[in-house]
């Protein structure tokens, strides 16, 4: 009977010094722990927009990322489906470029992205994929997203917006509207 008291009084002991260890642990933690999950993270983009500021956005279907706006070349390339492609010398305006660039500050496209879905659902194909490089003051970004996953993220929702903004600002361009249309499709 000393015996098994003995032993029940040393567990008594060692888990309560456990106990003791752990609850401090834990309130060190918590100390440390951000009071909530947002992040914010601070736009380094300046407010005017720079003299060096390009960009390249390539996108399609899938791995077929044949279309392109890209004004480091001053160009745009249609996808014609089965017919390959077909480009055309294409400038923005200073007063597009700077729409542009304020709709890319606002989202703050030269931070952190979160572009693909932390729950992986399903897969589709074929599926939209965007490619981009931006140049702001010297520093450049590439990065692309997909709606493989079926969901996008918030992030990649604004650059789809933002590209569909630009697109259509391409679209309204003569240079452009004389591009053969696109014949086919993909599966």
């Amino acid at each position: 009977m000393k015996r098994l008291c003995s032993v029940l009084l040393l567990f008594a002991v060692i888990a309560s010094g456990c106990s003791k260890e752990t609850g401090a642990e834990i309130d060190t933690v918590d100390q440390h722990q951000p009071t909530n999950d947002i992040v914010i993270e601070s736009n380094n983009m300046p407010k005017e927009m720079p003299n060096d500021f390009d960009f390249m956005v390539r996108y399609g279907y899938s791995e077929v990322n044949k279309n392109e706006i890209n004004t480091f070349l001053d160009t745009a390339t249609k996808d014609l489906v089965m017919n390959g492609t077909a480009s055309a010398k294409i400038a923005f305006t200073t007063e597009e470029m700077r729409s542009i660039y304020e709709k890319m500050r606002e989202i703050n496209i030269m931070g952190t992205k979160n572009l693909k879905p932390a729950a992986i659902g399903c897969e589709q194909v074929p599926y939209g994929e965007d490619s981009w490089e931006v140049s702001i003051n010297g520093e450049s970004k590439t990065f692309t997203w997909s709606e493989k996953y079926c969901e996008l993220t918030k992030d990649a929702k604004q650059l789809l917006e933002l590209r569909q903004f630009i697109h259509q600002i391409v679209a309204g361009k003569e240079a452009y509207q004389k591009l053969p249309e696109a014949e086919g499709g993909y599966d």
